[in-house]
């Protein structure tokens, strides 16, 4: 009798899995097979086709030294052979390849699987590709492709199954012939070109697997087309970020399969009907965010009981808030901000959403106080009511929310911030806290003992008209990244242990009544001398206006505002020190003395305003090395001399110098005499640099804390 190995078991959710009896002589059979005969070789038609393709590229990374003739091709980097020597998959992902995809690919009959994706290929996409008979999966995104799609009639038994040609530079229509004779397409996904054109209504014609279609990021106009509620295996649907308009048909609430509709960033208007909605039972994610649609969400949402997220933002919809909402017992992430939704939000029974991560409600018109249903959702991380019309006092139970990591209740009518800021400090989670524009008129409190907010990034106590000082028991944030109390009424010094704040880089303290010198311990602070700061990957963009979004805080420019306050004396020579400072804001003060020659050191700096001080002496010409100052300001001083003429200072206004009589330029009201002309620049052309962008940052919320906010700069920053 054979002998046979014993039954293996694997546990699994405590269930035991019991693999099947195996002949040991069967297994040793295979092994023998598999390590005594060589690997298929491949046909020497294939071997030309790939090496044409090969020769189609001026960048190969480390294929020249694989892809040899006279070679296997089976053995070749990136290639998979069936047992007849058949190439059947060819996988070149982010090899950095540079080139042009030849035809000769589409001489492969026998390709099944074609993936380029990640590298820097150009030119056009082959129609060879697109007509071959074999090829059913077709990747490659993330390249730079480029020019259009002609009409072409593919074969009648075309095996596409799914393409991907995301994330390159197509332009103009997509033929809908092409699409047509695609039959057995089940996943297309054409987002991030420059598409232009109706979306073709004969998608979906002969399509019975077709389930995915993503036309993000594209030029798309017109309607959505109705004839898509005719993909009866639809399950999703993305035409984000183009311009469609009209109303969402009908027809596409026919296609109960549909698991996750994605239509933000368009010009779309209508109501969502309740009849409509409650047809797609399978529904995970809605997303209509910034369009134009208006009426209430229908009570029927409540029937929607996979929902994970729902995104209605910037929209123009009101009404109440329907009950029916605490049946979605699967949401994670509910953005309504930017509507008009009123009414009190306790209408909704939040304790029911115990999966809810993100619930954003910002800038609408709710009224009463924070349900407590609310702090039931174990699982939040970030809560954003700002802008309402919210009042009463902070509830202790806020700090039932373990996972909080995000705050912002800016803008509304609460009040007692002596005890929001007790209640708020035990969070052992919070990295970012925006309670501007609330608590008006009150003391801002200080305490001899104060523990706490051990985990806070950013914080924001600003417009809110408090009284006092600057409390000492801020030193004691040592993660603090980001300080607003801006537009308050304090007063007193900036205290000395403002530089022990080690990864503070943003501070707004403008527009109080702030007295004293500017102390060089403001001159020392470590994240402002170095250009390196940490990493803070956001949920969802701030802004800063108009519309520049950034997902990081170390997006954010580093900053000191001192704007419009009392401070007296100089600026300190040190402030030549603070290396990574791009905007730097002194206005509205009492400032006297010269204007460093050290400032000229600030490489980095993009904003400088001086204006409205006493400020004496010349222009100095080491400001002509700040090659990114695009705002410059040193109206209504006592400055006097030539205003220099290298550098920047040819593209400032001539309101950047008004209210310096004694200045003169040839466009100021006072020419300079030839002896005091201005000098010429000595700083050539070759050195000047392209101002700098910023850095955006897409990723998610883990691994590195999570701050959540959507701030509004309007002059400085609003936060919250």
């Amino acid at each position: 009798m054979e002998k046979t190995m014993q039954p293996l078991q694997y546990s699994c959710n405590n269930r035991k899995i019991e693999m099947p009896h195996i002949p040991l002589l069967s297994v040793a059979l295979v092994l023998f097979l598999f390590l005594a005969s060589p690997a298929s070789s491949c046909k020497e038609e294939d071997s030309s086709s790939l090496l044409g393709f090969l020769d189609g590229l001026f960048r190969v990374s480390g294929l020249s030294t694989s892809w040899q003739k006279d070679t296997n091709c089976c053995l070749w980097e990136g290639i998979i052979c069936n047992v007849d020597g058949t190439v059947t998959n060819i996988s070149l992902v982010s090899m950095g390849l540079e080139g042009h995809i030849s035809p000769s690919l589409g001489n492969l009959t026998g390709l099944l699987k074609l993936n380029l994706s990640g590298n820097s290929l150009s030119g056009g996409l082959p129609r060879e590709l697109l007509l071959s008979s074999s090829i059913t999966v077709l990747d490659v995104s993330f390249n730079k492709l480029n020019g259009e799609f002609h009409e072409l009639q593919s074969t009648p038994d075309s095996a596409m199954k799914v393409m991907n040609i995301s994330s390159n530079l197509f332009t103009g229509y997509f033929p809908s012939t092409t699409l047509e004779s695609m039959r057995n397409l089940a996943a297309l996904n054409m987002s991030n070109n420059s598409f232009t054109g109706e979306i073709p209504s004969t998608i979906c014609v002969d399509k019975p697997l077709f389930a995915v279609l993503d036309l993000s990021y594209n030029q798309f106009h017109g309607r959505i087309p109705p004839e898509l509620g005719n993909c009866s295996s639809l399950a999703v649907i993305k035409a984000g970020q183009n311009q469609l308009s009209g109303t969402l048909p009908a027809e596409l609430f026919n296609v109960t399969s549909l698991e996750h509709i994605s239509f933000p960033n368009n010009h779309l208007q209508g109501t969502l009907a309740p009849e409509h909605v409650g047809k797609l039972g399978d529904l995970i994610i809605l997303d209509l965010g910034w369009n134009r649609l208006n009426g209430k969400i229908p009570n029927s949402i409540g029937q929607l009981k996979r929902l994970e997220e729902l995104h209605l933002d910037n929209n123009n919809m009101s009404g109440e808030l329907p009950p029916a909402l605490s049946n979605c017992l699967n949401l994670t992430t509910i953005t309504l901000n930017d509507n008009n939704f009123q009414g009190d939000l306790s209408h909704v029974n939040f304790s029911t959403l115990s999966n809810l991560k993100f619930l954003d409600c910002r800038s609408n018109k709710f009224t009463g106080t924070v349900p407590e249903s609310i702090y039931s959702c174990s699982n939040l991380i970030a809560l954003r009511l700002s802008y309402n019309n919210l009042h009463g006092q902070l509830s202790s139970g806020i700090n039932n929310l373990k996972s909080l990591r995000f705050l912002a209740l800016s803008h509304n009518n609460f009040t007692n911030i002596t005890n929001a800021l007790q209640i708020l400090s035990k969070s052992r989670t919070l990295t970012l806290l925006a309670i501007g524009g609330n608590f008006k008129h009150e003391t801002m409190p200080d305490y001899d003992k104060f523990y706490g907010f051990e985990n806070l990034m950013c914080l924001a106590i600003n417009q809110c008209s408090l009284y006092g000082n600057l409390p000492n028991w801020l030193a004691k944030l040592k993660n603090l990244r980001g300080l607003l109390l801006d537009n308050n009424k304090l007063s007193g010094p900036i205290p000395t242990w403002i530089n022990s704040l080690d990864h503070l880089f943003y501070l707004d303290i403008s527009n109080n009544n702030l007295t004293g010198d500017i102390p060089t311990t403001l001159m020392e602070m470590p994240a402002l001398m170095s250009t390196h700061s940490d990493l803070i990957i956001l949920k969802f963009p701030i802004y800063l206006a108009p519309f520049l979004q950034y997902r990081a805080t170390s997006g954010l420019p580093k900053m000191l505002n001192l704007g419009n306050n009392k401070f007296t004396g100089v600026i300190p020579p040190k402030v030549g020190e603070l290396q990574a400072l791009v905007t730097f804001n002194l206005s509205f003060n009492n400032l006297h003395g010269e204007i460093p020659q050290s400032i000229g050191s600030l490489t980095n700096l993009q904003v400088l305003d001086l204006s409205y001080n006493s400020l004496t002496g010349a222009i100095p010409s080491a400001l002509e090395r700040l090659h990114f100052l695009s705002k410059f300001n040193i109206s209504s001083n006592d400055l006097e001399g030539a205003v220099p003429t290298g550098g920047q200072f040819s593209t400032f206004p001539d309101s950047s110098f008004s209210g310096n009589p004694k200045l003169c330029s040839p466009t100021l009201m006072h020419h300079c005499a030839s002896a005091d002309a201005a000098p010429v620049s000595t700083i050539s052309t070759g050195q000047y640099i392209d101002k700098v962008i910023f850095a955006m940052a897409f990723g998610m919320f883990f691994g590195v804390g999570v701050l959540y906010d959507q701030m509004v700069l309007y002059r400085y920053i609003n936060f919250g």
